[in-house]
């Protein structure tokens, strides 16, 4: 039976992988410090007897005792709450962190994934952005601190694969929404969700007329499984190419809640990207992956699990 360590594994996207990688047949190993991930959402998996897990910070040195066949890298502050709040960690989760599991990953002879994103692009002056687009981003920016921390994490992993053969794969991970989304993590989809649901103004900041393209988690995570199973080495955009803007989304989500909320409209925070799609062609041609579920849908699934958090 093969084995997976998944770091960030009790947070929104890890504990889907965990729940996939346990379904198709695998040993999980779970692990994550609660720094922004919740006990709830793998709570369901400790009585698993092929799911084991490890309290432990992955800025820290990494040991896992017995094989590994596959290392997935999840662990990090990913909402701009988080990030802003917490600079200096989310720096740290990827940098040191990537390279202690690299270190372990060529010990293990392990292939090793780490979760990139579309920050990496930064506010893209390319429209859909494809892979060999390398960004617009600034450094020294309020986002700074994620982008630059995934665009590190890209360059160590291609650094351990190039000079110590250490077989990697990487994933650009897009706008994601689903159940276990924490509700205050201030992404637009549980901000207005929760906001709609509680029958308060919705927020939306600047005029709306940006443009993200959401892709439900059941997909991306049939995605990052089928990456990590193909030993391809660069990267490869995941996510939902349908393109919607903030205020579109926002409609969305109060005539889905038969909510009576407002939209008010805030100054567009500094670095705010105006577009965000993904060109998948390379997933569509090397992985026969595009997403599945419509909008329409993953909304109505994601509003089940909502309305049983807001009370």
């Amino acid at each position: 039976m093969k084995r997976v360590l998944i770091t960030g594994a009790a947070g929104f996207l890890g504990s889907h992988l965990c729940d996939k990688f346990l379904a198709n047949g695998f040993k999980v190993v779970g692990m994550d410090n609660f720094l922004t991930g919740s006990e709830n959402n793998i709570s369901h998996l400790f009585g698993n007897p092929n799911f084991e897990f490890y309290h432990h910070d992955v800025t820290k040195f990494v040991h896992v005792s017995g094989d590994l066949d596959y290392i997935l890298h999840f662990a990090s502050p990913a909402s701009p709450i988080d990030y802003l709040e917490m600079p200096i960690q989310t720096l740290k989760v990827g940098s040191l962190a990537p390279y202690n599991l690299l270190g372990l990953a060529r010990v293990k002879k392990a292939r090793f994934m780490i979760a990139s994103t579309s920050e990496v692009y930064g506010d893209p002056n390319v429209h859909p952005q494809k892979e060999d687009y390398w960004g617009n981003v600034n450094p020294i920016g309020p986002r700074g601190v994620y982008d630059e921390a995934k665009r590190f994490q890209e360059a160590i992993t291609m650094g351990y694969h190039t000079f110590h053969g250490v077989n990697t794969g990487m994933v650009r991970i897009f706008n994601t929404y689903g159940p276990r989304m924490r509700l205050n993590d201030g992404r637009a989809l549980p901000a207005f969700m929760s906001q709609a649901l509680r029958g308060e103004d919705i927020t939306v900041f600047g005029d709306g007329s940006q443009t993200r393209s959401f892709c439900y988690v059941d997909d991306l995570v049939e995605g990052i499984y089928r990456l990590t199973m193909s030993g391809y080495h660069d990267p490869v955009n995941i996510g939902n190419p349908q393109e919607i803007t903030i205020k579109e989304f926002a409609e969305e989500i109060v005539k889905l809640t038969d909510s009576g909320s407002k939209i008010v409209y805030h100054d567009l925070p500094k670095d705010d990207p105006k577009q965000r799609q993904p060109d998948i062609t390379r997933a569509k041609e090397i992985l026969d992956w595009e997403p599945k579920v419509d909008r329409s849908e993953g909304l109505k699934r994601t509003l089940e699990y909502f309305m049983e958090k807001v009370k």
